[in-house]
């Protein structure tokens, strides 16, 4: 095919999001050529983004003296400087937000990751953060813990979209599906349109491969050492064939009837950790239809130069996966151990991640002054 990588990608129905925001990607036109010339539809953001483009660069510097200048605490700078961001973001994708009906053009924004486990807290920041932004197209990141899914469920009840993050087992995601469907028949009673709410649910892949890779090289048996890189795949596609059954149940008929859309499973964490695995791994793997791949930017321009797709990855992939899962369980692995361990270190992780973002501008604030 004469067509780029990326664009094969799109027409095979998955939407290129990019896994970074920073206000000099916004300014300099660099997310703009990106939706150019990269077939990108969306952006996602956390904690680690912002921290990493505040911590650099002097983009926020002039925003920054002006905060300092009114004397603005750092909790509430960085919730002005963020969505700041994330609402520039939203007015770039306008246009396609527009011509996808609002299924793309999306930009995340995620609640602080120390209310991971107080659903109230999240409740209401995500109303906040929201209200702030007042951007149609925006999303508000909710973390898939147990906590989490009254908040979901609360949130798309209020019309709100939701970009669901951390997900890493069925179960969980299973949850995630019926806190949704629940948040939609709230909304369906307030007189919401439905058809306004979008959601998506976001399966971390390469983190699974990460912790189980490390279990299996100890284990070092050549049985264990030919299931490497497999289970982050497997645990994904697995996911998928529980999207495609869970949408057709009469209750998601119901409410997709009444104008609702469905909650399109999201691959997360999509960047290779192991050199030694093909750089596009995560994504030629995972392509399907109705989905959407968040790829850091290096992970991009290796899709875009080099992927080799053929068709659709998933469907039909089922038993191969559950026997993967199943041989990983047979060694010792407990998916169920490893997935809660990895949502727990991914809440971890955000939070440090906060922190670091909050000294820098802190640090930044206090030199303003």
């Amino acid at each position: 095919m004469s067509s780029t990588p990326t664009a094969q990608l799109s027409a095979l129905g998955v939407s290129i999001w990019l896994d970074d925001l920073s206000r000099d990607r916004i300014t300099s036109g660099a997310l703009a050529s990106l939706i150019e010339n990269r077939d990108v539809v969306g952006v996602t953001t956390n904690p680690t983004i912002f921290a990493a483009a505040l911590a650099t660069g002097t983009t926020y510097d002039a925003q920054v003296r002006d905060l300092a200048a009114a004397g603005v605490d750092v909790t509430d700078a960085v919730f002005e400087i963020t969505t700041d961001d994330v609402a520039a973001a939203c007015d770039i994708f306008a246009p396609i937000y527009a011509s996808t009906a609002g299924q793309d053009g999306r930009v995340s924004i995620e609640v602080e990751p120390g209310l991971a486990h107080d659903a109230a807290g999240t409740i209401a920041q995500a109303r906040q953060l929201w209200a702030k932004v007042d951007r149609p197209n925006a999303m508000v990141k909710i973390p898939a813990t147990q906590e989490g899914l009254e908040a979901i469920t609360e949130t798309i009840g209020a019309g709100i979209s939701v970009n669901v993050t951390l997900i890493f087992s069925l179960e969980r995601y299973r949850a995630v599906i019926e806190a949704y469907l629940a948040g939609l028949e709230k909304a369906r009673e307030a007189g919401i349109d439905l058809a306004t709410i979008h959601s998506v649910a976001s399966f971390f892949v390469s983190r699974v491969d990460t912790e189980i890779d490390k279990r299996l090289t100890a284990i070092g048996t050549p049985e264990a050492l030919a299931l490497k890189s497999k289970a982050g795949i497997a645990n994904a596609r697995l996911a998928y064939e529980l999207f495609e059954q869970e949408f057709a149940s009469a209750r998601a008929q119901d409410l997709l009837a009444s104008g609702a859309n469905v909650q399109r499973p999201l691959w997360a964490s999509t960047g290779v950790k192991d050199p030694a695995l093909p750089d596009t791994l995560y994504v030629t793997e995972l392509a399907v239809g109705s989905t959407v791949n968040t790829m850091p930017e290096k992970t991009l321009e290796a899709t875009f130069d080099h992927a080799r797709l053929d068709g659709d990855a998933v469907t039909g992939s089922y038993d191969g996966a559950r026997a993967v899962l199943a041989a990983l369980e047979g060694l010792g692995i407990s998916i169920a151990e490893v997935t809660a361990l990895l949502e727990k270190e991914g809440v971890e992780k955000f939070i440090v991640s906060w922190n670091e973002l909050l000294d820098t501008v802190s640090a930044a604030l206090e030199s303003a002054r």
